[in-house]
């Protein structure tokens, strides 16, 4: 089976999710990257050579074609010469960008949908709620439960939406954590969904009782330089530390040193809001605690009390007690980290998720033969 995989960007570090698609799914993978005439397949550049896009534009010109009728005609030739069994489109919103082609196709098409695409309600007005999207699609991804009600309201029908949560990279579940050190650990990019600077007013309260803490931030974002601006005025300089974007390997390391996971997700304003954040199912995997909040998928893989602690969103007071209670016991952390290590390699693991979605691409094809 071939796959055609199509993604608005060429892996970008924050996502990971995808680029377990490329590297675990079985058969030959096509990586197509980019949007409109830019696209590009990875491994090859261009999807024609330098005169069959010029006859492609001639003939849009000559005969006034609408808007992507040249990309169409790139990524229909590129698919017929990789011999394409199926599409698998990263984001309902680059669905959306490719609808004209994606519904021409007589190929089985599978959308995935991932966070913002499914909230942000600017995105979703500007993808007119995805109707066009939903008809062409024989299957629809969400990665949480939230995301699979939000699509159903959207009109996405219940027989074609499909509910696959991430799982982490193997290599977390080699980690054994030493709870020795006094040192709580937030990785992910910074933005307004995330709510980083909130983190931050959680744990510079703790400090009034265990001054000896610390803070670790990875990540980059829009919001990096405000947070790195609020640290300073809370006087934070030597027990907060921002460690821009870090490798995979480095963050386990860190994570093996830690006393547990840190991240204060929200609904934005604009309604953007997490799918089911990986570096949560990876922090539990590893074996340590997560304290977060009531957010989006998020509670879908950490149980209050059982795996992690939860606040509602906003509750900095609520998240700062939780940080207080796991340094004030640390068997209790080692007690949630170990149950939180066990129901992910029990629900969620990367094999279970890599083995949905292949299910269902080979299901789709299978039923388009017929």
């Amino acid at each position: 089976m071939t796959i055609a995989i199509l993604t608005p960007s060429q892996n970008p570090y924050s996502e990971t999710f995808i680029q377990a698609h490329k590297q675990y799914l079985r058969g030959k993978i096509c990586y197509y990257y980019g949007s409109g005439e830019g696209i590009r397949l990875e491994g090859v550049g261009g999807l024609v050579g330098q005169w069959k896009r010029l006859y492609f534009k001639a003939i849009a010109k000559l005969f006034k074609k609408p808007s992507g009728y040249v990309r169409d005609c790139m990524l229909r030739t590129s698919f017929k010469q990789q011999g394409v069994d199926v599409v698998l489109v990263e984001y309902g919103t680059q669905a959306h960008n490719l609808r004209s082609i994606l519904a021409s196709l007589s190929l089985p098409v599978v959308v995935h949908f991932h966070g913002y695409d499914a909230s942000r309600q600017d995105v979703i007005a500007r993808c007119d709620a995805y109707r066009e999207v939903f008809q062409l699609a024989s299957k629809v991804i969400a990665v949480s439960r939230v995301m699979e009600t939000t699509l159903l309201k959207l009109g996405c029908p219940k027989a074609k939406l499909v509910y696959n949560v991430y799982g982490p990279q193997p290599e977390f579940t080699t980690i054994e954590p030493s709870f020795t050190h006094r040192q709580f650990i937030a990785i992910g990019r910074f933005t307004d969904k995330k709510a980083p600077y909130y983190t931050l007013l959680a744990f510079k309260a703790v400090l009034e009782q265990h001054p000896d803490a610390r803070l670790l931030m990875a990540g980059d974002g829009d919001l990096l330089n405000t947070c790195k601006n609020l640290a300073q005025y809370l006087g934070l300089q030597s027990q907060v530390e921002f460690l821009g974007i870090i490798r995979p390997e480095v963050y386990r390391s860190l994570l093996s040193r830690s006393l547990a996971f840190v991240q204060h997700s929200i609904t934005a304003a604009s309604g953007d809001m997490e799918g089911t954040p990986l570096a949560v199912l990876e922090a539990s995997a590893a074996g340590l605690p997560v304290v977060s909040t009531y957010h989006a998928g998020i509670p879908d893989v950490v149980v209050h009390n059982e795996t992690g602690l939860l606040s509602d969103e906003h509750d900095v007071k609520a998240m700062t007690q939780n940080m207080l209670r796991l340094l004030d016991d640390v068997d209790y952390a080692q007690q949630l980290g170990r149950a939180g290590q066990e129901r992910v390699n029990r629900f969620f693991t990367l094999e279970r998720h890599i083995g949905v979605l292949q299910k269902l691409l080979e299901q789709v094809v299978s039923n388009k033969k017929k």
